[in-house]
């Protein structure tokens, strides 16, 4: 598909602008050298609102955009999920997580371990997220950025996606290697609502175009009335999806356990709430990402569901002539990650195709910037600085954030073109991760929460975790996954707790985090804004159950 002259001009424009705002944002203050606070948590000075918009931006990415429209062509609104209950573990994190970590004054997430357990496991945990960044993040969303262009602007055979993955890795790298997370968070604002606008622009054409009629509402009327059946959040036992989302078990089992892992101990997303301003400014912050975590649905799984209604057509849908062999392989099977890059190229209008194209990437990019960033820091200061250079300068630090994240993003853009075609890419990182993070998950938990927990009892705990968690996804055992998320977690935190009973001395280990009921006080601005998340939560849930 050839864009049309001034899609190429406002696309372009993207790109210039954003590249020259995150060299503006990271250019040198006149008698001040960036230090390592500077490049690896942009000098502590970032506002609440900046903060929730980055860490929106460092999340939506090519795996919403193409994986969960694909899988909201497959499931429907059931994956929305991810996104409704991230709303509500956000509220958690920014109350009971982050007055513990900025209180600790952490660059990284693995430094909490080194402060709370040991340096062993820190350093075990570092190097598996800079290999979990690198071979899984980094690689996906390259790959699927990539596959998005070629079906936008190219055939959507493969030829671009080589290019595209390159492209889009020197868009990432040409602002955040420089400016550290300074650079990634200011421009991840004008990225985040980029990618909002240009995300409605396509709601908005698809459900106008579903019907022969056109209108918002009366396509809206016409996609719930035609596939009723993907407008249910809890699945029923016997649905074919139901083993990626169990019912139940998405509220109150194992979507918990991939939350909590992924916003409370994930490096490139905390690592904006430990650069706020203070801890208030940081969980004003999160509450704000909550928010528009909760509209994010509308903009990736609402695509995916017309895709579905014009793939299958009811009764009273607009033909789109070619819809059944855009979806269709080889195979005969159905290409779901299809959904959103086919209805940016069959329905949105030159002039406006710029902006969306332009949303799109600005989803990738940001995301790709984050993750690199976030593998420079823990390079940096959990592998470098105490193995490598113990005394090393700020500038020493800088320099070897700066190569860590080259040397990252060289290796996942050599990866990326080797993932080949997934079907639901969305699901199948979920399931990977799945497999690592509840262990990861019972660690942070026990040292948060339980002073009796020892670095024995985690270390043990972790490594039997791994085991435990191929055994349930054995398909003798023939758990869903989200299960066995959650009895591994459950498993692995017995696990620690047996053995730092049955090996500490002491009532409490001496790393041992005191908390009373004054850490975890927050505003009144804070307290609002959780109930009013809860509140929407309430009225979702119980619309569309």
């Amino acid at each position: 598909m050839q864009l049309a002259k001034i899609d190429i001009i406002v696309f372009l424009t993207y790109i210039i602008g954003i590249v020259a705002l995150g060299l503006w944002v990271s250019r040198k203050k006149e008698g001040h050298e960036k230090n390592a606070e500077d490049y690896f948590l942009a000098g502590k000075t970032l506002p609440w609102w900046a903060i929730g918009a980055s860490l929106i931006a460092a999340n939506i990415s090519a795996e919403q955009f193409i994986g969960m429209s694909g899988s909201g062509l497959a499931v429907g609104l059931a994956i929305a999920s991810y996104e409704w209950m991230a709303a509500l573990t956000l509220i958690i994190v920014a109350k009971y997580f982050l007055p513990i970590f900025i209180e600790k004054k952490l660059y990284t997430i693995p430094e909490f371990i080194e402060q709370r357990f040991d340096k062993n496991l820190k350093t075990i945990l570092a190097v598996f997220w800079i290999a979990l960044f690198i071979f899984v993040n980094l690689t996906s969303v390259l790959f699927l950025g990539a596959k998005a262009v070629d079906t936008i602007v190219g055939t959507g055979d493969g030829s671009l996606i080589v290019y595209a993955i390159i492209g889009l890795g020197l868009i990432a790298a040409a602002y955040s290697l420089y400016g550290g997370l300074s650079a990634v968070a200011w421009t991840d604002v004008v990225q985040v609502i980029v990618l909002i606008f240009g995300g409605l622009i396509t709601t908005v054409l698809a459900l106008n175009a579903v019907t022969p009629e056109g209108g918002l509402i009366n396509g809206f009327s016409h996609i719930y009335n035609t596939a009723g059946d993907k407008f249910h959040m809890i699945l029923e036992r016997g649905h074919p999806e139901f083993f990626n989302l169990p019912g139940i078990a998405v509220l109150i089992g194992g979507m918990w356990v991939a939350n909590l892992y992924y916003w409370g101990f994930n490096q490139y997303i905390i690592q904006r709430a430990l650069a706020g301003k203070s801890l208030g400014e940081a969980q004003k912050g999160l509450v704000f990402a909550a928010f528009l975590k909760l509209i994010i649905p509308l903009i990736v799984v609402i695509p995916g569901i017309v895709a579905f209604v014009m793939l299958t057509q009811p009764e009273g849908t607009a033909v789109i002539p070619g819809v059944t062999e855009a979806f269709t392989k080889v195979d005969g099977s159905i290409n779901y990650d299809k959904a959103y890059p086919w209805l940016i190229s069959v329905l949105i209008p030159n002039g406006l195709k710029g902006i969306v194209i332009a949303a799109l990437v600005a989803a990738i990019v940001s995301s790709l910037a984050s993750m690199l960033n976030s593998t420079s820091t823990i390079f940096t200061m959990d592998i470098y600085k105490p193995y490598i250079n113990k005394n090393a300068t700020d500038k020493q630090m800088v320099n070897t954030g700066r190569l860590a994240a080259a040397s990252a993003l060289v290796i996942a853009c050599v990866m990326a073109p080797l993932l080949g075609n997934i079907p639901q890419m969305f699901q199948y990182i979920q399931e990977y991760t799945g497999v690592v993070s509840p262990g990861i998950l019972g660690v942070f938990l026990m040292g948060l929460f339980w002073k009796k927990a020892t670095s024995k009892g985690a270390i043990i705990g972790v490594v039997a975790s791994i085991p435990v968690a191929l055994l349930l996804k054995a398909d003798a055992v023939n758990l869903p996954w989200m299960d066995q998320m959650l009895y591994t977690l459950l498993i692995t935190m017995v696990i620690i707790a047996g053995v730092s009973l049955s090996t500490s001395k002491t009532v409490d280990d001496k790393k041992g985090i005191p908390v009373t009921a004054e850490t975890f006080k927050t505003s009144s601005a804070f307290n609002i804004g959780a109930y009013a998340i809860i509140l929407v939560l309430v009225v979702l849930y119980t619309m569309f159950w």
